[in-house]
C-alpha cells in the first residue's frame, strides 16, 4: 500500500514515498526518513552559515559586543573538544527520535532555527573580539587550525552551538542509557563557546532565547496532556532568559541596579523547573498555607497573579452547577456576601499560586487541592479528588454545600466539576461537558483538557 508521509518545516514541505511490504521494509523507511531530514537540515545549515560569513566578510566593519566581565572568563584549550563535537551531534540527533511527529517536529525547530539565525547574522553581523592565546599543545593547537579554517569570527548571535544543544537535549533527554553522560557533554558544549574564546555571553544568551521560541512554535505532543506543563515550562523559561538578557543590557548600558531584574528572571526560571517536575505544592503545604520566605522570594510571581486575579477574573460570584454545589474563581469575602458559610460548606481550593482567604477558611471546611495553572492535571489525583467530593455531596445536611474553585474560575474548577457531575447525575462526559458550557458561560476547555477529560 503506497503512503505518503509529509513534514511541514516553517519554510519547506518534503514529501517521502514508501512501500510498505513487511517489517524490514518499515524499519528501512524510518531510517530513510531520518538520513532525509539529517540531509536536508544540513544543507540549509551550510548554506544559510556559509552565505552569512561570506556577507560578513565582505563588509567595512563588523562590531562586537562584549560585556566587561566577559575578560575574566578564562580560556580553557582543552574544551575545543566539546565544542567540535557539535556537529557531531547535528548528525546523530535525527537517528534518535522514536516517531513520525518527534522527527517531524526536531526538523521544523533544526530549520526554523537555522534561518531565524541567518536572518540575524545578516541584519545584526558580530564578530568576536578577544584575543585567543596561543595554543602550545599539539593535538589542541590541530584542533583550533581546523576551526580557524573552517569556522569564522562572525556569525556570532544568537549561537547555534547553544540553540541547537538545547533541541538536541529535546531528544535526548528521552534516551535510556547514557542520558546523565549525554547530559554534561551537551552542558559542556554550551559552555564551551564561551572557554573556547568562540562566542560572547550576548551570543549565549540570544541563542537560548531562540531555542525556546522554537520549542513553543513548534511543541511536540500539543494536544497531549501529559505533555502540556513541558509545554507551560517553556514559556517561563522563554520569560526568564528575556528578563536576564533584558537585565545584563540595562547594566552595560546604565548601571548596577538594573541587575534587579535578575530575581524575576530567576523567579521564571524556576517556575519553569516546578512546571516540568510537576511540583503542585511549590507554594502552598498542604494547608493552603505559603511560607513567608516563598512569599519574598516569589513576590514577582505572586504579584502578577494577583494583578490577573484582581482585574481580569470572572465568576466572581459562586455559580450553581449542581445542586448545592457550586465554582468560582478565588472568592473574597465580598463575592461571598449572599453565600452563607459555615462548617457544613466544603470548600475545595484548586489554586496553587494564591492563599485562600483566612476567614474563609476558619469559617468552612476547607481542603487544599492544588493543580497547576493551565498545566497538566495529575489522572490519580483527580480520581481521589473527584470521589471525595462526590462521597461528601451524598452525605450533605440540609445546610450543607460545596464550593469549587481555582484562581480565575475558567478551567481548573470547571474540569473537576464536570468528573463531579458526571458522577453525581450519571451523565456521558459529552453531556457534561455541554452541561457546563451552557452553565458557565467562562469555562475554558483546552483541547488537552479534552484529551485529559477521555481517561475517566
Amino acid at each position: 500500500m503506497d503512503d505518503e508521509i509529509i513534514i511541514h518545516p516553517s519554510l519547506f514541505i518534503i514529501k517521502y514515498y514508501h512501500v510498505q511490504e513487511s517489517q524490514m521494509d518499515e524499519k528501512r523507511l524510518k531510517f530513510k526518513q531520518k538520513i532525509y531530514a539529517m540531509l536536508l537540515c544540513s544543507v540549509v545549515f551550510m548554506i544559510v552559515y556559509n552565505y552569512s560569513a561570506w556577507h560578513a566578510s565582505k563588509l567595512e566593519k563588523v562590531p562586537s559586543f562584549v560585556f566587561d566581565f566577559e575578560k575574566y572568563i578564562p580560556f580553557l584549550p582543552w574544551t575545543i573538544i566539546p565544542y567540535m563535537t557539535s556537529g557531531l551531534f547535528f548528525c546523530a540527533v535525527f537517528f534518535f527520535c522514536n516517531t513520525k511527529e518527534q522527527l517531524k517536529v526536531l526538523t521544523q525547530r533544526m530549520l526554523f532555527v537555522t534561518i531565524i539565525a541567518g536572518i540575524c547574522f545578516l541584519l545584526f553581523p558580530l564578530k568576536f573580539s578577544l584575543q585567543r592565546p596561543e595554543v602550545n599543545n599539539s593535538i589542541f593547537g590541530y584542533s583550533y587550525q581546523f576551526l580557524t579554517t573552517f569556522d569564522s569570527p562572525f556569525n556570532q548571535a544568537p549561537s547555534l552551538h547553544i540553540t541547537y544543544a538545547f533541541i538536541f537535549w529535546s531528544i535526548f533527554r528521552n534516551v535510556k542509557k547514557w542520558r546523565i553522560f549525554l547530559k554534561i557533554w551537551l552542558l559542556a558544549i554550551g559552555i564551551s563557546t564561551l572557554t573556547t574564546y568562540q562566542h560572547h555571553l550576548i551570543d549565549i544568551l540570544t541563542g537560548t532565547i531562540l531555542a525556546h521560541i522554537s520549542f513553543i512554535i513548534f511543541p511536540y505532543q500539543k494536544n497531549n496532556f501529559l505533555y502540556r506543563n513541558f509545554q507551560v515550562a517553556n514559556f517561563y523559561f522563554l520569560i526568564g532568559w528575556i528578563f536576564i538578557s533584558f537585565s545584563l543590557l540595562l547594566y552595560k548600558f546604565s548601571n548596577e541596579y538594573c541587575l534587579i531584574f535578575l530575581w524575576p528572571a530567576l523567579v521564571m526560571i524556576l517556575t519553569g523547573y516546578h512546571y516540568q517536575k510537576n511540583n503542585i505544592h511549590f507554594l502552598k503545604d498542604n494547608n493552603g498555607n505559603i511560607s513567608l520566605f516563598k512569599k519574598i522570594f516569589y513576590f514577582p510571581y505572586l504579584l502578577i497573579y494577583w494583578i490577573f486575579w484582581k482585574f481580569l477574573r470572572k465568576n466572581k460570584r459562586p455559580l450553581e452547577i449542581v445542586a448545592n454545589i457550586y465554582i468560582s474563581s478565588k472568592p473574597n469575602k465580598k463575592d461571598l456576601q449572599d453565600f452563607e458559610i459555615n462548617k457544613n460548606t466544603f470548600i475545595y481550593d484548586l489554586s496553587a499560586e494564591i492563599e485562600e482567604n483566612s476567614e474563609i477558611k476558619q469559617k468552612s471546611t476547607y481542603y487544599s487541592v492544588p493543580f497547576l495553572d493551565i498545566g497538566m492535571l495529575d489522572i490519580d489525583q483527580t480520581k481521589k479528588l473527584v470521589t471525595k467530593i462526590t462521597e461528601n455531596y451524598l452525605q450533605l445536611p440540609k445546610d450543607g454545600k460545596i464550593l469549587i474553585h481555582c484562581t480565575m474560575g475558567y478551567t481548573r474548577s470547571s474540569v473537576i466539576e464536570i468528573l463531579v457531575m458526571k458522577n453525581i447525575l450519571s451523565l456521558p462526559l459529552n453531556q457534561a461537558i455541554t452541561n457546563m458550557k451552557f452553565l458557565n458561560k467562562n469555562a475554558i476547555i483546552h483541547s488537552y483538557i479534552y484529551d485529559f477529560l477521555k481517561k475517566f
